[in-house]
Parts: C-alpha cells; structure tokens; sequence
C-alpha cells in the first residue's frame, strides 16, 4: 500500500542510495507543452536534508529541466527497485537551478564526483514523499554503468561543451529559456 510521508525515513535514504538509476519529472505550466521525463545515473544524487536532495545535471540532448525549474519550479523525482523487493518512490517538491558562476555553487559541487560535461546542479526542496509498491516494475540486474556521455563531453572539451549548449540547451522543447553561466543566482 502506499504511504505518504513529509521527509526521507532513514530506511528510505538507504533505498535511495542502493538505486543506479533514477527519473527526473517536469512540465511547464502550459497544457499544450511537453512533460519532460528523465532517467539519470552516474551516481549524481545527494540527499542534503530528510526534506532536500539534489543531483548534478549533465549536458546532455535538452535542457527542459532547467528550463521548467526556471519557469515554474515543480519537480519530482522517481525511484524503482529493480531487484527482488519491490519497492517504487515518489518525491515531490520545489527545485532551483544552481550554475558553476553561482556564489553557491562550491558547496554543492563538493559532494559530487567529477564529471565531464558537468552543467548545473539541482536542488530540490520536498514537499511530499510517496511510497507505492511496484508489483507491476520487473526483476533486472545492472551489467555495468555507460560511459558514453562522459566520454562524448570529455572529447568536446570546455569550448566544445559551451557552444553545444549555445546551440542545443538554451530553451526548451516548448520555447522557455533555460538558465546559462553567467545567469548564476
């Protein structure tokens, strides 16, 4: 049965962390725009606070989470256990754009690895935590993390990247502007 929660439990925390991967939800307030849905790894997600989680955002083909942040800040994440204990996670919340030109930047990046191609960081503010049971989710093993993203960023180089998000990442699928360094907040 599901149960709706105000924070992370520490038995949730540890949940989270065994997940290799988890999903990234956003919409912009229009009804005719894109929900944007993400799925993330590399191990990008921290748990500030029972109440604050953020994840570092790497360039990739969009930038519709930034950019729905920016327009209205709903975000929510999503967890599945793959493995024998079924088990789905919901949390909702309230997220910000953190940009590496951003005075906070330094704090949050500290506890993550570094990655090439590295954009931005999330944080996130959770207004609601939903368990569910995950019956319908399949039983699958890991065979191992990709690299392909880190390495087409590392063989872009600093240049490379920042054209690339001139050209690919500064709106959204929908039009809306997405943050860019030099915006830090």
């Amino acid at each position: 049965m599901a149960k709706i929660l105000d924070a992370i439990t520490p038995e949730l925390a540890s949940f989270i962390e065994e997940q290799t991967v988890f999903f990234v939800g956003t919409a912009p307030l229009s009804p005719s725009g894109h929900v944007n849905l993400s799925p993330k790894g590399l191990d990008t997600l921290r748990i500030l606070a029972p109440d604050r989680v953020a994840y570092l955002d790497l360039t990739g083909s969009g930038n519709e989470t930034a950019a729905h942040l920016r327009e209205n800040g709903r975000i929510t994440f999503m967890f599945c256990s793959f493995g024998k204990t079924p088990r789905i996670l919901r949390l909702y919340g309230r997220g910000r754009v953190v940009l590496p030109d951003s005075a906070e930047w330094a704090d949050y990046a500290e506890r993550f690895p570094q990655l090439p191609g590295t954009r931005q960081i999330f944080v996130a503010e959770l207004e609601l935590v939903l368990t569910s049971c995950g019956h319908g989710v399949p039983v699958m093993e890991l065979v191992e993390e990709r690299d392909t993203l880190t390495r087409w960023a590392a063989a872009k180089g600093s240049e490379g990247l920042r054209a690339y998000r001139l050209e690919k990442n500064s709106r959204s699928l929908d039009g809306l502007p997405a943050p860019s360094p030099g915006e830090g907040e």
